[in-house]
């Protein structure tokens, strides 16, 4: 990557900062400055941690007293989340910039963890760059800027093509329907015994991805679409739909006739591993659900690269329950940078923030991580659209993707909607019995006022 050591920051801005010199962020020494930077890093995603250091030898080269501190977190989502939010406790432990997550961005921000962006991308050259979705991604409930999207994503049915080929199955496969799932699962099950047909993530085990790689995909394609959980016009939870209690018995069915991993296998939480460095190389894996950035794994210096996967591996949309309009149903989610409103040096921390988010910077980001990217000079450039062969595929999900509700409760939620797919996988309730413990709980967490039924 070419290292660049300028960026376009406000006169304002500059000036800001030039009055701060005599401040100094907790940690620091000499009236030296730090900044400090949390974020990921596990084996599946180093992507951000290669940004960071790349940046923050580019930033120190430019500003002289100035040391980055890169405070990586090895862990899930979930665990990632804990100690961002430990760590908001005091200014010494809270981090000048860190990777949020657009579910938490509403309620951090209420809690007056972040800072507001406002003044700062007013006067940045590149916010023009960023198309509207992406920053709304940023926005908190008053309407005012927070955070900066690196990038957003969708999910699709992963395959391996030589599988379904064997199963009889025409390849390109283009299922229109829950029930073409299961048709094929079982076909690959008759045919292929050692198969495992069709992976969909569910329980507590693998957290918000049992949602998003999993529940949401079915949820989202009954009748009620895009407010299957949440209604829009109301602003309520959905409880008493017909759609919930049909998603798991999807699930029940999946399940059940033995199409799935085992419910031991699904709560794993590293059983994407499993998926990605052994099943799908090795041929025992039929299909999966998962993000646009699968190529990531398999590419070359990827956590399992598999020279192979081109070649042996199709992208196609979830369908909708009965073939319904928009026949496709996808996920998106979104992680931000935002600046912590505990920062003493705010606006070395911004400089940092849009250093990192540049054309360049997000351009190798978005290409290294098959990311969906959210700049449209970045998206225009020749080696983002041929970073790998699904990109063309995974950016038309964009049409038909929905995204989780961004309420200061949604993390609650999302936990109930785990432990409904895992009461099912595990056998210990019913599909009505699991929508109907879902329904109390959500009551339970939002208030009567805040559930409307759809039964």
């Amino acid at each position: 990557m070419r290292r660049t050591a300028a960026i376009g920051i406000s006169a304002i801005a500059i000036g800001a900062m030039i009055g701060l010199v005599g401040c100094s962020a907790s940690g620091d020494a000499g009236g030296d400055k730090v900044l400090k930077i949390s974020y990921i890093k596990t084996d599946a995603f180093t992507a951000l941690d290669t940004l960071f250091t790349s940046v923050k030898a580019d930033f120190e080269a430019a500003n002289e007293g100035v040391t980055v501190e890169l405070q990586p977190v090895a862990g899930t989502d979930d665990d990632y989340k804990t100690k961002l939010a430990l760590s908001q406790r005091s200014a010494e432990t809270a981090p000048d910039v860190f990777y949020e997550d657009t579910t938490a961005l509403r309620s951090d921000a209420e809690a007056g963890f972040l800072l507001n962006l406002d003044d700062y991308v007013a006067e940045w050259d590149d916010w023009k760059q960023f198309d509207d979705a992406a920053k709304a991604a940023g926005a908190g409930d008053d309407g005012s800027i927070y955070a900066v999207s690196l990038g957003t994503d969708t999910r699709a049915i992963w395959y391996r093509e030589s599988i379904f080929k064997a199963a009889g199955l025409t390849v390109p496969w283009k299922p229109s329907s829950w029930q073409d799932i299961l048709d094929a699962a079982a076909a690959i099950k008759v045919s292929q015994p050692a198969v495992v047909p069709f992976n969909l993530y569910a329980g507590t085990g693998t957290g918000e991805g049992s949602n998003m790689q999993g529940f949401y995909e079915l949820l989202y394609g009954t009748e009620l679409g895009g407010d299957a959980l949440y209604d829009s016009k109301s602003s309520k939870w959905v409880t008493g739909s017909q759609g919930f209690i049909d998603s798991l018995e999807f699930l029940d069915t999946l399940y059940s006739e033995n199409y799935a991993l085992t419910p031991a296998q699904a709560l794993d939480p590293n059983i994407w591993q499993e998926v990605f460095g052994t099943m799908f190389p090795k041929g025992t894996l039929g299909a999966t659900v998962e993000g646009s950035y699968t190529p990531s794994f398999w590419v070359e210096g990827g956590s399992y690269a598999w020279p192979e996967y081109a070649d042996e591996m199709g992208a196609v949309a979830f369908p909708t329950q009965d073939g319904q309009e928009p026949g496709g149903v996808s996920m998106s989610g979104g992680w931000t940078l935002a600046v912590g409103a505990k920062s003493a040096n705010p606006d070395l921390a911004f400089q940092f923030l849009a250093m990192a988010l540049n054309k360049e910077n997000a351009l190798s980001y978005d290409n290294e991580n098959s990311q969906i990217a959210v700049r449209a000079d970045v998206a225009a450039d020749p080696s983002y659209t041929a970073a790998n062969p699904f990109v063309a595929t995974v950016t038309d999900l964009v049409a038909v993707t929905h995204f989780r509700p961004a309420t200061a409760d949604y993390n609650q939620i999302s936990v109930e909607v785990q432990r409904a797919t895992e009461a099912i996988i595990t056998g210990s309730a019913t599909p009505k019995e699991a929508a109907a413990a879902y329904d109390a709980a959500i009551e339970g967490i939002v208030g009567a006022d805040g559930v409307i039924n759809k039964g």
